[in-house]
């Protein structure tokens, strides 16, 4: 009788466990997806050995919610965008498995995954993620209470390009990319920019991202305006930047100009420079150092309870 209870007790603290950790996911978009062409969904997913499975041709954009448990929940909210360089989305490494460790710690977390750039599935390639990451700012904030979110702690995560994607939202708030947006809605309170793509300028800007996100033959202006780096004003969100020294990929000369910039404008910023490793820190930092880090400056902005 006793084993029995055992058995049914470890049974209903898993069942608790699991609940805790469900994902749901919603359409990003009620209704018509904006400035999208008719097409068929060919989504899909192939298995990578260096990193995991990765998203291809996302023309369907979602939001998946991590909650953490009501009594952990302190009201933090981080929407986090996967990169890939405009051209898959690593869904896992560099997004459930962020939002879980995020849960941990009492922060709600929402995984975006944002349409990939095509003129087969948009009309504008180069808008539409921007247009996805704010509404995903817009709609956490709208369903703040609903939630469990401080709809004032409402900060973007972004890796590779998704680090571009996020800080696009920091710097382009003003400019509403899609119908139906307000500005006061979609500006993040902060941002975590993980090894990011910040610069399609030719001195040190990822190319391949570039050419999927605007295309080969993108104008000066265009460049320049998705060039986050030259876009920083004084109401630029918070910002914390971590990078590789030693980044062959997206060099950290992205960072660099990044939190430059945001000295200059005098916006509270944070930037932590690893001397070996290489892009997207598969073997060096590990993920508690790195997202330690992350971790405590947001509690030293007071994104985050002190412990």
């Amino acid at each position: 009788m006793h084993t029995a209870f055992s058995i049914t007790g470890i049974l209903i603290l898993l069942f608790f466990r699991l609940q805790a950790e469900a994902q749901i996911v919603i359409p990003l978009y009620e209704g018509e997806t904006p400035n999208s062409r008719p097409h068929e969904n060919k989504e899909e997913h192939k298995a990578n050995d260096q990193v995991d499975s990765l998203a291809y041709k996302v023309s369907v954009p979602t939001l998946t919610l991590f909650l953490p448990e009501k009594g952990m929940a302190n009201g933090t909210a981080v929407i986090v965008c996967p990169g890939g360089g405009y051209g898959g989305l690593l869904t896992k490494r560099e997004g459930s498995d962020v939002a879980r460790a995020f849960n941990r710690m009492g922060v709600a977390a929402f995984v975006l995954k944002y349409r990939l750039p095509s003129d087969e599935t948009m009309v504008d390639r180069s808008i539409g993620p921007l247009q996805d990451a704010q509404k995903a700012i817009s709609q956490v904030r709208k369903n703040a209470a609903k939630w469990g979110v401080n709809p004032a702690k409402i900060g973007i995560m972004g890796f590779s390009a998704g680090g571009h994607l996020a800080s696009t939202t920091g710097v382009h708030f003003s400019r509403p990319a899609g119908p139906g947006l307000d500005s006061g809605e979609i500006r993040p309170d902060f941002m975590l920019l993980i090894n990011p793509v910040i610069s399609f300028r030719k001195e040190f800007g990822h190319q391949g991202s570039k050419d999927n996100l605007l295309g080969k033959s993108a104008s000066s202006e265009k460049t320049d305006y998705f060039s986050s780096e030259l876009q920083i004003s004084e109401n630029t969100p918070p910002t914390f930047l971590v990078h590789n020294g030693t980044d062959i990929v997206v060099p950290v000369e992205n960072s660099l100009a990044f939190y430059k910039g945001l000295r200059k404008y005098r916006i509270p910023a944070g930037l932590h420079i690893y001397s070996k490793g290489e892009h997207g820190f598969l073997t060096y930092p590990s993920f508690d150092e790195w997202f330690g880090r992350c971790l405590e400056w947001m509690r030293a902005g007071n994104f985050l309870p002190l412990q």
